[in-house]
């Protein structure tokens, strides 16, 4: 359970309702989810390509990551999860996953029974439309990083991964928009984005070197905000997010 509240779904039931304003009845019944909750290394599996997942996960703290393994053995990340992500919420439905997700850090997690998350949805429209926008953002995300992947150069595709990241670490409260901590490797980095970790690094240098960015171990702080986000093609509308980020305000 996270010692910073004493009921470890307040945060998702706080989330949802900024999707869709939820009543008493149904912030009480997202609440009363059973659910229990462990704590996992780095490196380990919440779901593998193929199981039939009988629980979803929610993260309460560290950071996860979807990826894909293709026949070759590369590796292709597909979203970074943080503290308040519902990160397989379409299992509620899918007889199985077609993908996995892993811990990137130690993380704290809370196992909800799908059944549960299925029949709290058809109790209260409410919070079936919550889940239903929670979904939908994933797809949004998830149609940014091709575009990023596809058509964007390596510059681009960094400082726009840069950008993403620091604006919903402050959305959650976990860092400020130009200064944060990046708990991933250059090879990590590089499976988001498409590059070797030669490339990466190659990159973050030049970046450090234009005066955008500055790094130390894996503290990043952004100088020049509106510099690295026109570097990255970068804008927060796909994120749909309830509020603007300080450094855009």
């Amino acid at each position: 359970m996270s010692s910073r509240d004493p009921h470890p779904l307040t945060a998702f039931a706080q989330r949802l309702g900024s999707r869709v304003p939820l009543s008493e009845p149904a912030s009480a019944a997202v609440l009363a989810l059973p659910h229990s909750v462990r704590v996992m290394p780095a490196g380990e599996h919440i779901v593998r390509e193929r199981d039939r997942p009988s629980h979803c996960c929610l993260m309460l703290s560290g950071f996860s990551y979807r990826h894909k393994i293709v026949a070759n053995g590369g590796r292709q990340i597909l979203a970074i999860h943080m503290a308040g992500d519902m990160v397989d919420l379409q299992n509620t439905f899918f007889a199985s996953s077609d993908h996995n997700v892993q811990t990137l850090t130690q993380c704290e997690v809370a196992f909800i029974p799908r059944t549960s998350l299925e029949e709290l949805a058809f109790s209260f429209s409410s919070v079936g439309k919550a889940m239903w926008l929670e979904t939908l953002i994933d797809g949004s995300i998830f149609r940014e990083w091709i575009a990023n992947v596809g058509r964007r150069n390596a510059k681009q595709r960094i400082a726009h991964f840069l950008c993403e990241f620091a604006v919903r670490l402050e959305a959650i409260g976990l860092g400020e928009t130009c200064n944060y901590e990046l708990p991933m490797t250059q090879e990590q980095i590089g499976d988001v984005v498409g590059l070797t970790s030669v490339h990466v690094n190659r990159t973050l240098m030049a970046l450090d070197r234009e005066g955008l960015t500055e790094r130390t171990r894996r503290s990043v702080i952004i100088l020049d905000w509106q510099q690295l986000a026109r570097a990255g093609d970068f804008n927060t509308h796909y994120l749909h997010m309830p509020e603007q980020p300080s450094a855009l305000a």
